[in-house]
Order: C-alpha cells, then structure tokens, then sequence
C-alpha cells in the first residue's frame, strides 16, 4: 500500500510517539509510507533514519491552501492510495484537498483524544459523508463520538499499542543517577506522573490527606501558581518535583524510581504512559474516564479513582502503599497487558487489515 500519514501536531505527546510507531511499523512490513509534518517537530526526527519517507508540510489552519495544494503533490506525485489524518488541521485539509482537485484516495481519520464537541453540522457532514471511516483508539472513544453524532458503523476501533523492545537494555545508570538526584532511599514511596498538564492538581490535594511522607515527581510540566500555593499549604512532610521537559530517551528511567504512577486525566484516548508504566513494571492508578477504562481493570492490573474524587485518589495510593500482593498483582497483570494485548504490532496489523480492506474496495 501507499499511504500517506498527515499531522500538524507531532510534538511532545503520547500521540506523536504512536504515530511513530504505527508509520514505521507499516513500512517495516513492505508498505510505502510517507508523512506529512513540519521539520521543527519531534515526529520529524523519530522518523530519521527509518524507512518512511518525511515531506515538510505546512499547518496554518484548515483553510491553508498551501497545504491543500502541498497534500494534492504529494498524493499524485506518489499514486497514494489513502491518506491517515491525526490531528484537526489535517482532517479538514485533507477533505478539502481531495475535493477542490478530485483526488482519487481514500480518507480515515484517526482520533486519539477524547472529543470535546463536533463543531457543528458542518463537521459532522464531512466527518461522516467525506471520509472513508474513523478509527477510534478506544471503545470509550467510540461511545462518545456517537454521542456527538458520528454514524457508529463510520467508527473503528483500533487500540494505540507499544513496542516490547523499547523497554529492552535500559540504563542501570541513568536509574541510579535519578536516585542519587531526588536522595531516595529504601524507605521512600515515590509517587510519579508522567503528563502535559491536565489534572495534576487533584493529586497535590489529595496527598494532603495522606498520613505518611511522599515524594511526589511530576515529568512534563512546570508548577502553576495555583500547584505551588497548594504545595505551599500541605504538610512539611512530603517533597515536591517538577521536572518540566524530559528527553524522550531519559524518561523510561523515571518510571523504575516510582513506586506507583498517578494519571489524573479525562481527556485520554488511550494513553502512551500509561502502558509505558505498565511495562516497565510500576502499578498505576488513573481516572476512571475515557480510553484508561479500555485499558485497566480495577484491582486487576490497575486501580481508578472517579474524576474529582480527592478521597478515592487518597485511597488507591493507601491500598498501593500498604498492600504488596496487590501490588505484586498489578505488576504481573500490567505487563501483561502492555507487552502482550496492547503490544504494537497487534496495532499495526489492525490497521494493516483496515487499510487494505479499504483501498481495495471499489
């Protein structure tokens, strides 16, 4: 197959890295991938040195005719026969540029966030009668995109997925000097998030409820007023972090000095770190919202909290920090819902099947 992958986006997120798994992936298998992106963002330089095929492309909205006219060269010059759209610029400038110069492709879209509202009839017109389907990267993701309008048998679900061999031949090093960084001893409970900024600021209350010390490291965001004015009034006995931007390369080692890792989040479609964190071994407690449903089951390889509950999140830390078999469960079962049922080449030959099925339709 020929495809054509397209996202404004590509920058530091869990999205950029599972496009990067899935466009290579593909090209691994024989298939002739391209991606459509800007050279400044993080996707571009995961793609270098693999065999898909990277072609600089504008964003300037969904009205850039520039890109409808950069997507129409791309799709001629290469005979592609479908194009994959991630992000909102994309999905309408691909649409609008197969319709201004009646492009022979096929068009999905792939939605990994969790849909706040379809911006009208306009957009439900052209999601559900200009593209060739939606792929869903979970169940929850389906339910509320037909809550919105979208046709249900437009809408595939495809689950994001990782690669086992990421978690291969990590660092000893880099997870001791990250020890040595925060002073962590055998009797420290550490507690990590790893995330852009969304609901980090139900954790920080809900450890002033807490009745031993923590030592609490968020990844991926730099204190808000409100997180330290919080912090400011909490019990002198937990310690805080922010680690702000972590290379991607770096940031596996987070996960082996944690002794659980908290996702306070609804907005997932389904989420990158929190399979990383299965994987590598670290029992996970996230919101009982969207895609995460899809992924943990609760008290099996995984602990929810209701969005909001600051007690519930209270309670699931306690159950971690004073229950080992438990832990021990969440552990074994976390792997193997990482490494074996959500492992990325079950994604790849989902889409693999999907696409075909699709460009070989009439």
């Amino acid at each position: 197959m020929r495809i054509l992958f397209l996202t404004y986006q590509g920058d530091l997120a869990g999205s950029t890295y599972s496009i990067a798994y899935l466009s290579k992936g593909l090209a691994n298998r024989g298939h002739s991938i391209y991606v459509g992106i800007r050279k400044e963002s993080l996707l571009w330089s995961l793609l270098e040195g693999s065999s898909v095929q990277r072609v600089p492309m504008t964003y300037h909205g969904k009205f850039d005719f520039t890109n409808w006219k950069q997507i129409r060269e791309v799709v001629l010059h290469y005979n592609i026969q479908l194009i994959n759209a991630q992000s909102s610029y994309d999905r309408y400038t691909s649409i609008f540029s197969k319709i201004r110069y009646g492009l022979k492709v096929k068009i999905i879209h792939t939605r990994r966030q969790m849909p706040m509202s379809m911006g009208g009839p306009i957009q439900l017109f052209l999601y559900n009668h200009k593209t060739d389907g939606i792929v869903a990267v979970s169940e929850q993701m389906k339910v509320e995109l037909c809550k919105l309008g979208i046709h249900s048998e437009h809408i595939k679900v495809i689950h994001n997925g990782t690669p086992a061999e990421k978690y291969q031949n990590l660092s000893d090093q880099k997870v001791q000097s990250l020890k040595n960084k925060f002073n962590i001893s055998d009797h420290d409970f550490v507690i990590g998030c790893i995330s852009r900024m969304k609901q980090q600021l139900q954790i920080i209350r809900a450890l002033e409820h807490l009745s031993f010390p923590v030592k609490m490291i968020f990844c991926g965001i730099e204190p808000t007023s409100e997180m330290k004015e919080l912090i400011d009034q909490a019990t002198e006995k937990h310690q805080f972090y922010f680690e702000g931007h972590v290379n991607p390369e770096d940031i596996l080692a987070y996960y082996k000095i944690f002794n659980i890792k908290i996702l306070a989040s609804t907005m997932e479609g389904l989420s990158q770190s929190l399979l990383e964190s299965m994987a590598m071994g670290t029992p996970v407690i996230a919101t009982a919202h969207a895609g995460n449903l899809d992924l943990i089951e609760h008290e099996k390889n995984g602990l929810l909290f209701k969005d909001g509950d600051i007690d519930s999140i209270k309670e699931q830390i306690v159950k971690l920090h004073e229950d080992q078999s438990l832990r021990e469960r969440l552990v074994h079962e976390g792997k193997i819902t990482a490494l074996q049922d959500f492992n990325i080449e079950n994604t790849i030959s989902r889409y693999e099947e999907y696409f075909l099925q699709l460009v070989t339709e009439n």
